[in-house]
């Protein structure tokens, strides 16, 4: 997520109450979690074998909460909670804005574009030329719909990020600080829902196509001109490339990577990276040949039994 405008971090430190250090001079231009880091960007860490993977990432700041030295270039942020902390920087440029009319005065609606009854659509989003939301479609905040886009009845974009911090009295939900973009010429199935992203983008790429009831987790960034048949589910973080077809009931897991005109057979399960160009099937999704013969395998050995 990405600040209106950047902000010295000695404003930042004081509001989160934190111990600045290294450069106390520095200027943050966002807010991120680890997945997402940019430079410029604050992060936190809480858990101390994560703290080499966050002092090295791309962020500028971390905010953490055990003394150790700011590596060259970083600036730290010392303080009690730094899940905490960091939730109340997103909450204060992202706080929660609750409807009191179907259609925000904050949305920009091309004029262009047709509305149906019972359309709900929040603060922020913009909608642009020649797209068509059909009734009953929610649409949430921050949302960015490009031009000839089709979302069909009961979609809902840009439902809040299933994130949540774990502790010993429960689960705290992360603030949803990012967004969901689709891009020209997108179709939305009836009945499909896409989270936005924790702080950065959920992306669907020009002249993708998804059926009805297909769900696309948080930060998933899906290339252009794919193909999702019903009930695909993406976890978060996942990349999917340009030109990939997933058959229905596809499940991949988070944070993966699928490469260019992969194609998915129905029902399978992805729990790795996909190369290019490849035909896959089963669980764990395989080249398609290979579980072929294994079935095929399988079903001699039943037999001869």
């Amino acid at each position: 997520m990405t600040f209106d405008q950047p902000i010295p971090i000695q404003e930042i430190a004081q509001k989160i109450n934190a111990e600045i250090i290294g450069d106390a001079t520095a200027i943050a231009t966002g807010i991120n979690e680890i997945h997402q880091v940019r430079p410029g960007d604050i992060t936190f860490v809480d858990v101390k074998k994560y703290f080499d993977k966050s002092l090295s990432s791309a962020a500028t700041f971390v905010i953490l909460n055990e003394r150790v030295e700011a590596p060259v270039g970083k600036t730290l942020l010392l303080c009690a909670d730094p899940f905490a902390a960091y939730n109340s920087i997103v909450l204060e440029h992202r706080p929660y804005q609750h409807l009191q009319n179907s259609i925000s005065p904050l949305a920009e609606i091309h004029p262009s574009a047709i509305i149906e009854p019972n359309v709900v659509i929040g603060p922020y989003v913009k909608i642009g030329a020649n797209s068509h939301i059909m009734a009953n479609v929610t649409i949430a905040e921050y949302t960015l719909i490009g031009e000839e886009v089709i979302v069909q009845p009961g979609a809902i974009i840009g439902t809040e990020a299933f994130y949540f911090k774990r502790s010993a009295e429960g689960f705290f939900k992360w603030r949803s600080g990012g967004r969901v973009i689709l891009e020209d010429r997108v179709d939305v199935g009836a009945g499909c829902t896409l989270n936005k992203g924790v702080s950065g983008d959920t992306l669907i790429g020009a002249g993708t196509k998804l059926d009805s009831q297909v769900h696309i987790g948080h930060d998933v960034v899906v290339g252009q001109r794919c193909l999702f048949a019903a009930q695909v589910g993406i976890g978060g973080n996942c990349v999917i490339g340009d030109d990939v077809i997933l058959y229905g009931q596809v499940g991949i897991a988070q944070n993966l990577h699928i490469g260019n005109k992969v194609v998915v057979l129905a029902k399978s399960g992805v729990s790795k990276d996909l190369e290019e160009g490849k035909v896959y099937f089963g669980y764990p999704a395989q080249e398609a040949r290979t579980a072929y013969k294994e079935l095929a395998m399988l079903r001699r050995i039943t037999n001869e039994k």
